[in-house]
């Protein structure tokens, strides 16, 4: 009646069959990509290395809102140096290569971010400059 003898085996495979791209894979996702940095490094940075790579999206978000939305234009000062609020303004300053420094890490994640969306690499610039 209830085809026992049919229902555990066919879990079974559907199990496999379903993890099998995990098992294919051996469970690495690669090596992952190391972004370069600019001259000087991680001294520049306007927080640690392990917290922008963790949460510099925040960090974008959090100055874009204070930027557009409440018109909060103030630098910030982050050891002696100071940063003014932005994608353009503060990082790719010393990040100038999007495809070296954002999309490699971005392609390794499949993310897609929008900031490309609105801002112009510093490429794009450059081109836009020679026509």
């Amino acid at each position: 009646m209830y085809n026992k003898k049919l229902i555990i085996p066919g879990l079974i495979i559907f199990v496999v069959l379903v993890t099998s791209p995990i098992w294919y894979n051996g469970l690495q996702a690669g090596p992952m990509p190391k972004p370069e940095l600019p001259p000087g490094g991680e001294q520049n940075c306007v927080r640690s290395a392990a917290y922008m790579r963790d949460n510099h999206m925040v960090l974008l978000n959090e100055w874009r809102d204070d930027v557009l939305r409440n018109g909060n234009r103030v630098s910030i000062t982050v050891d002696g140096k100071e940063y003014r609020k932005g994608l353009q303004l503060a990082c790719m300053k010393c990040h100038s290569n999007k495809e070296k420094f954002c999309d490699s890490c971005h392609e390794y994640t499949s993310v897609k971010p929008y900031c490309w969306d609105c801002h112009l690499s510093p490429a794009d610039i450059a081109s836009k400059e020679t026509l």
